[in-house]
């Protein structure tokens, strides 16, 4: 009998759909287990400080807390949890900027199920993992590269947590009293969270800074609205 311990897993993305595909493939290995799931960055947040998985598969777009700032507060609480992102994005500004915050590896969604158990395990080990497509284009470029749009020596990695949330509920038209009423916190308080990352990325309206969120992958342009 083998007792050996198997590799635990937590699902973030917001599909139900998507999370029920990726717990069926998981559950079919038997070295590793699906302890949970979660359908926005703040539950995943909140689930792995509760869960402590061995490895998060994490999407980049999701309510509420986007995947990149979930990434950035789980690695910062706790550097040994492993954060594969698994994304419908390829894009390289995406996949550089969430490696910058610590990510383990990177996928594409259209990844077979044999690709993803393998990326498991090795993120698992302490490797670092990418869709075969991501890391040929990473391998032609320089390991010191920034992204093409420079958002990691700037910009949005110059924002606090709170700030960075605050952008992204901004940006997908919650308005301030709203905010306020999440966070728990004062409309006051989300004024100067506004004006202060209003003054560090240089834009001042908020048709402005829904664009940035949208350009740099904290929302996708689906979820734009209209600004008059």
């Amino acid at each position: 009998m083998n007792f050996e311990k198997k590799i635990t897993v937590l699902i973030a993305d917001d599909h139900m759909i998507v999370r029920e595909g990726i717990r069926k493939l998981l559950e079919a290995e038997s070295d590793i287990e699906v302890i949970g799931e979660a359908d926005t960055g703040r539950k995943t947040v909140a689930l792995t400080r509760e869960l402590n998985p061995d490895v998060v598969i994490m999407d980049i777009a999701m309510p509420q807390m986007n995947g990149m700032e979930a990434t950035r507060q789980i690695i910062k609480t706790d550097p040994n949890v492993k954060v594969l992102i698994l994304s419908a994005h390829s894009d390289d500004a995406y996949v550089e900027s969430v490696m910058g915050l610590g990510a383990a590896g990177y996928l594409i969604k259209q990844a077979s199920a044999n690709l993803l158990a393998e990326a498991v395990r090795e993120v698992f080990k302490g490797s670092t993992f990418y869709s075969p497509s991501i890391a040929r284009r990473l391998q032609k470029r320089e390991q010191n590269l920034i992204s093409r749009k420079g958002f990691l020596k700037g910009g949005a990695f110059n924002l606090t947590s709170r700030e960075m949330e605050v952008l992204q509920l901004v940006a997908e038209g919650e308005a301030n009293k709203q905010i306020a009423s999440q966070f728990g916190i004062s409309i006051k308080t989300v004024e100067k969270h506004r004006e202060h990352l209003m003054r560090k990325l240089d834009i001042h309206e908020t048709a402005g800074l829904t664009r940035y969120a949208i350009e740099i992958g904290v929302i996708e342009s689906s979820v734009q609205l209209t600004i008059v």
